[in-house]
């Protein structure tokens, strides 16, 4: 038998709910939306446009500034150089994820842009100020995840918002592991929001979120064809087709919009409410072992993700160990280079990661194997 403790890569099962819609997609909604006045497009163009609605409905958007990627990195790689296309100062936070690092890092290496990074405390105030301290006049970005994926702190991403907002700063937060689990709005402050379908959302893979509240342009980094103003070599400006470049995965967007209407029913605060349950538990029995490091501290607040060590065996190792048993983790540096130079894990971690769906006794008998390593 399989666990997943993995579902801060992807959430694993998926609702009853979100297995039918994609089921559904398949049967009724072939046609390509925005691109023909027939029945079959015309169908699918309204299924779409329903996904939109919904998405826009959770997050508290406009259903137009709802677009559709093929996952958080592509969205983040969207926020990031179309709002820095023109050059400037822009700050990231030093635990971000590689799909928001990696490109500012390549535009800074290229001259394109300017880059700093904030430095991350347990408090948040002093996580504030090293925000703070690094804004100038040319800043014209602050990227923020709101929760870690390597240990899921949560950072003070409402109170980097109002900092944005006093200094006309562009704020672009990473929702990847925060979207399901916290109740994240465009209202909290937020300017473009990235997220991952396939996580929090409950949606398949292959699916993301860019969500804007129109403030600020963001240049297209792909072009090519959106259903409109086909007749001009220009790509359109407008949202959503202005960042839709070629066919929508509507199928993808369908198990969102269902993905979102599990969690609603579910209930988000639930939902956290459950999986940290889980969590602590976890902590619990691992903890009076001294062998085992666990990343988090007594200050910070953390989404529903615990990461560990065990002294003397590769993270890696022990999660090979693990797999042989049925238990499904992550092991190394999940993709956030930044985050493991910050905890001082050069050879990285092995992190837990419960959904809705976990189980407590499961989580029981993992930290049973853990020890027993």
């Amino acid at each position: 038998m399989i666990i997943n403790f993995d579902n801060a890569a992807t959430t694993f099962p998926k609702p009853e709910s979100v297995r039918r819609a994609a089921a559904l997609a398949m049967e009724k909604f072939g046609g390509n939306a925005g691109r023909g006045g027939h029945e079959l497009s015309m169908r699918t163009s309204e299924a779409l446009y329903s996904a939109r609605e919904t998405v826009a409905d959770f997050f508290g958007a406009q259903p137009e500034n709802v677009v559709f990627t093929l996952n958080c990195t592509y969205a983040l790689n969207m926020a990031v150089q179309g709002i820095m296309k023109n050059g400037g100062h822009m700050i990231i936070s030093g635990i971000e994820h590689n799909s928001a690092a990696r490109p500012a890092a390549k535009l800074a290496a290229e001259k394109k842009i300017s880059l700093s990074i904030a430095k991350i405390y347990p408090e948040r105030q002093k996580t504030l100020e090293s925000f703070k301290n690094l804004i100038r006049d040319d800043t014209k970005a602050i990227v923020c995840t709101i929760a870690g994926n390597v240990t899921g702190q949560i950072l003070p991403y409402k109170e980097i918002a109002q900092l944005c907002r006093k200094y006309n700063i562009c704020f672009i937060a990473d929702g990847a592991q925060a979207c399901g689990i916290m109740n994240i709005k465009m209202s909290d402050g937020i300017n473009i929001l990235c997220t991952a379908g396939h996580k929090g959302l409950y949606g398949i893979t292959g699916t993301g979120l860019l969500i804007s509240d129109g403030k600020f342009k963001i240049n297209p980094i792909i072009q090519g064809g959106t259903g409109s103003n086909s007749e001009s070599l220009v790509q359109p400006d407008i949202l959503p087709e202005g960042l839709e470049s070629g066919t929508v995965n509507v199928t993808g967007a369908m198990t969102v919009k269902a993905g979102i209407e599990f969690v609603r029913k579910t209930g988000v605060e639930n939902i956290f409410a459950h999986e940290e349950k889980i969590c602590r538990r976890f902590i619990q029995e691992l903890k009076s072992d001294k062998r085992i490091k666990i990343y988090r501290d007594g200050i910070s607040e953390y989404a529903p993700i615990v990461s560990f060590n065990i002294n003397s065996i590769p993270p890696e190792k022990t999660a090979s160990r693990l797999a042989e048993h049925g238990y499904c983790l992550r092991a190394g540096l999940h993709c956030a280079a930044l985050a493991h130079m910050h905890l001082g894990t050069e050879n990285g971690t092995v992190r837990f990661s419960p959904s809705v769906f976990s189980r407590e006794e499961n989580a029981v008998r993992l930290a049973s194997l853990i020890k027993n390593l």
